[in-house]
């Protein structure tokens, strides 16, 4: 008796879950997320050689998986406001020098990002007593570059193309970038306060990426627009 009044309970929690958000509403999601950076770049110049932007030349970065984390608050039972937070991401730096020489590229070094957005929020459908409930946002980001450093690969083919002895030491440098963030998601509710929850995003992240070598000479890649699909796929709770 006492296992069919817990089935029940459970069928009838899962059948007709309850909506948490509301107007005054605190939540947190933590999770998977993907950065998936669709990147290009000015071409490669080095001013201090007086060599202007190569064509055929640019810089790319490749995708990361992290931890995701976002807070957010309902201002009303539609509207809110998000920051997202992340654990740090790691992204490889490719230089594409096809223009330069012919199928030549090298891997070019890595760097750290933290990418905190603050958006407003929009959910269509508010406090409607629904499971699912889909959503827009639109909103700042800053993206912060740290622990950059070029690759013995460049360093040899530097030294190489330079005429030195040896690989050329070099010091790598991206600035960081302010830009728009838009996403679209949804929400589902399991039971009571948790909620499970996928969302995509847009980015606007450009930055200028810097060599300088121990020769005194600047390696420049202006214009790097890595503009990435952030994806989500996370747990929520409401409080």
């Amino acid at each position: 008796m006492r296992g069919k009044v817990l089935f029940f309970a459970l069928a009838s929690a899962i059948a007709s879950p309850v909506f948490a958000h509301g107007e005054g509403d605190w939540f947190v999601r933590a999770g998977l997320a993907n950065v998936s950076p669709g990147s290009g770049s000015d071409g490669i110049a080095v001013p201090a050689l007086s060599v202007p932007p190569i064509a055929g030349t640019e810089a790319s970065a490749d995708s990361n998986t992290q931890l995701g984390l976002t807070v957010n608050y309902m201002f009303t039972n539609k509207i809110g406001v998000e920051l997202l937070a992340s654990t740090p991401f790691s992204h490889d730096v490719t230089a594409d020098l096809n223009g330069y020489s012919a199928g030549l590229s090298v891997f070019a070094g890595d760097t750290k990002q933290l990418p905190p957005t603050i958006s407003a929020v929009y959910y269509p459908m508010g406090d409607t007593g629904n499971a699912f409930q889909p959503y827009v946002g639109l909103g700042l980001n800053l993206t912060i570059f740290f622990s950059e450093e070029a690759s013995a690969d460049l360093e040899a083919l530097t030294g190489t193309l330079a005429g030195a002895s040896g690989p050329v030491p070099l010091e790598m440098k991206l600035d960081n970038s302010v830009g728009v963030a838009a996403q679209a998601g949804f929400d589902y509710t399991l039971q009571d306060k948790w909620f499970v929850n996928a969302a995509v995003r847009y980015i606007k992240i450009e930055t200028k990426g810097t060599f300088t070598s121990a020769l005194g000479e600047t390696i420049t890649v202006d214009n790097v627009s890595i503009d990435p699909l952030v994806y989500q796929l996370t747990v929520g709770y409401s409080f």
